[in-house]
């Protein structure tokens, strides 16, 4: 079974806010096993319309990482994260 992936591009507007979504979203990232592949590190905007954090995150299915995103534990860090920051995540079946 191919494995699911997050694919966050994100801005921060408010650092120590975002800092209580990460600690919120933990509890959701633990339940489903999510792996951290990239987590903000230097990146290169290559085309299009770059964000200033990039975040690639693993999980065992597609299945999965749409569990983990619609979660009660992941929506009520959604709701830190919307207050603190814009971006756009798609979540992705690999090959």
């Amino acid at each position: 079974m191919p494995k699911g992936y997050w694919i966050a591009r994100v801005d921060v507007r408010d650092a120590e806010g975002y800092k209580d979504y990460v600690a919120a979203s933990k509890l959701a990232f633990e339940r489903f096993g999510a792996k951290f592949l990239a987590r903000g590190g230097e990146h290169e905007k290559a085309e299009g319309q770059g964000r200033a954090r990039n975040v690639i995150i693993e999980f065992e299915s597609l299945s999965v990482a749409h569990d983990c995103y619609h979660s009660p534990e992941y929506q009520r860090a959604v709701a830190i994260r919307q207050k603190v920051a814009e971006g756009e995540i798609v979540l992705v079946e690999g090959v």
